[in-house]
């Protein structure tokens, strides 16, 4: 995961300001959590902690709700994206083999320095 992606996925913020953020009630952020919408995290005293990546889902499921769709529509929706993001992932044997064709092809240029995956790193 890059730096960046880890920052954004922390759980750092409180429901009070993601509330100022946001411009949703703790109501309504709790609504979203009990739908599945959400999946905050919980600190040592038990409270909810938000990651930047939780607001934008938070922004998102606004916007979507203000284009006149329900909570139905937008487990829909987010199922759809989960489904299409699933599909396009790669195993590790897919990136291994994609790797290997890769320097295959390149060292049908180059055979001075050939590479075996198979051998153990050092």
């Amino acid at each position: 995961m890059k730096e960046r992606e880890l920052r954004r996925s922390m759980a750092v913020l409180p429901i009070g300001t993601v509330m100022k953020l946001t411009d949703l009630s703790a109501r309504q952020i709790r609504y979203y959590e009990e739908q599945e919408l959400i999946f905050p995290e919980r600190n040592d005293g038990n409270r909810r902690m938000y990651s930047l990546n939780d607001i934008d889902v938070l922004f998102e499921i606004s916007d979507l709700i203000s284009e006149g769709n329900n909570i139905a529509d937008i487990k829909r929706i987010f199922a759809q994206k989960e489904t299409a993001n699933s599909s396009q992932t790669l195993s590790i044997n897919e990136v291994h083999h994609a790797l290997e064709r890769e320097f295959a092809q390149q060292g049908r240029f180059d055979h001075s320095n050939p590479v075996n995956f198979n051998q153990p790193r050092m």
